[in-house]
């Protein structure tokens, strides 16, 4: 066999010029290693991003009308439209592992879930409230 035309695998010659070789005399700066990373000065720290306030919305219990079932209802949002209460229902659903629907413009979910739900609008930037019994 010839090794005409073929690569050899064995390390052989250097790749020649390096393409960053310029920049190190450039006066960029160098970037410390993780190990040689310092905390910040405290005045250095960057400030928690505040929560958006989006309102108080009202998370309650309700069984009358229904046939003795239980719901939980989300009442009194201001500012927000149906696509937006159709998201909030939709993850709602997915996390209580329930029915629910928008309706008059508040939020159903099947079976008592308030603390699911009110931890689900807080994380949306909603003030829940449990109003009711």
């Amino acid at each position: 066999m010839s090794t005409h035309g073929k690569i050899a695998t064995d390390g052989g010659q250097g790749l020649g010029q390096n393409p960053f070789g310029a920049l190190i005399g450039a006066g960029l700066p160098s970037f410390a290693k993780a190990s040689e990373v310092t905390a910040l000065p405290a005045n250095k720290i960057p400030a928690a991003k505040p929560e958006k306030n989006r309102g108080r919305v009202e998370v309650r219990r309700e069984t009358g009308g229904r046939g003795g079932k239980t719901v939980t209802t989300v009442s009194g949002f201001l500012g927000i439209g149906l696509p937006e209460k159709e998201q909030l229902c939709k993850k709602m659903r997915g996390a209580c592992g329930c029915g629910g629907t928008v309706k008059d413009g508040m939020i159903e979910i099947q079976g008592d879930q308030r603390e699911t739900v009110a931890r689900i609008l807080t994380e949306a930037g909603f003030r829940a409230v449990m109003a009711g019994g």
